[in-house]
């Protein structure tokens, strides 16, 4: 769940940044909503409910045992009450593709995720997304040691004490 939790957070800065530029157009609007539907991103919208309600849970039952098994009880109904929410989220992120690309680019994206290479991608992307990451990271580190080596025999080399 957590890189669950990544993704949708640098989604939800991306939607909070984005929107408060201008209204894409109505059509544009359209394809990207089929666009957002095509990227299962209500799939990944959905699958922070539970983290939502497991975080909240101490706060709202004061951690009193017999408020916490009620809880359970009432938060299988919770879906109804995050769906403004989660339809909220799905508009902004449409939004956000409608105000970055064109009507034609939105019509190929759309097509390209429907077809099964896309679909692929859309189903590997969060691993992936991860693993590339911590590629950069691993190779940030050991650029950023041997650059330090480096760097400290160079000016050594010049004569400074280090």
């Amino acid at each position: 769940m957590p890189r669950h939790s990544l993704v949708i957070g640098g989604i939800l800065l991306g939607l909070t940044l984005t929107t408060s530029a201008q209204t894409p157009p109505p059509d544009a609007m359209t394809v990207a909503r089929s666009l957002v539907v095509t990227l299962k991103l209500g799939d990944q919208y959905k699958a922070l409910l539970p983290a939502i309600l497991f975080r909240i849970k101490p706060l709202v039952t004061q951690e009193r045992a017999e408020l916490e098994s009620d809880y359970d009880l009432i938060v299988t109904k919770a879906g109804d009450l995050y769906t403004p929410y989660y339809n909220e989220m799905r508009e902004q992120a449409a939004a956000v593709y409608a105000a970055n690309f064109t009507l034609d680019e939105l019509f190929q994206m759309d097509a390209f995720f429907r077809q099964p290479a896309g679909q692929k991608l859309i189903e590997k992307w969060s691993a992936m997304s991860l693993q590339t990451a911590q590629i950069g990271q691993d190779v940030g580190r050991k650029a950023s040691e041997d650059l330090r080596q480096r760097l400290t025999e160079a000016l050594r080399q010049k004569g400074h004490r280090l």
